[in-house]
């Protein structure tokens, strides 16, 4: 039975490190990410600024808009994703992964 228990400890360990390790690549990633599209949205700014005759507050309107569009796009998109019928299997997995993270029984 201590073999058992052991196993099943050292098996927990790995995962939470994988997880640990995987956020700390997401955190990363999404901050570089975030970066880039500051970025983008600071060219977008000055190439309207460049070719329009408008004034500052009608270009960021501007921005905004295309900001506000491609969110409620990706959002609708999301929710439809993750919406739908899930296996059994696939839900007690997701609460027992769920338990094992937050360190519940």
């Amino acid at each position: 039975m201590d073999l058992h228990v052991r196993i099943a400890l050292q098996e927990v360990d790995r995962e939470k490190r994988r997880l640990i390790s995987g956020g700390i690549f997401l955190a990363i990633g999404s901050t570089l990410l975030l970066l880039v599209l500051i970025c983008i949205h600071i060219i977008f700014y000055l190439f309207l600024t460049k070719y329009n005759n408008w004034n500052i507050e009608y270009n960021l309107l501007l921005i905004i808009f295309i900001d506000l569009v491609l969110a409620g796009l990706s959002l609708k998109l999301g929710g439809k994703l993750a919406k739908g019928p899930y296996l059994p299997q696939t839900l007690e997995g997701l609460g027992k992964t769920t338990k094992a993270v937050l360190g519940k029984k």
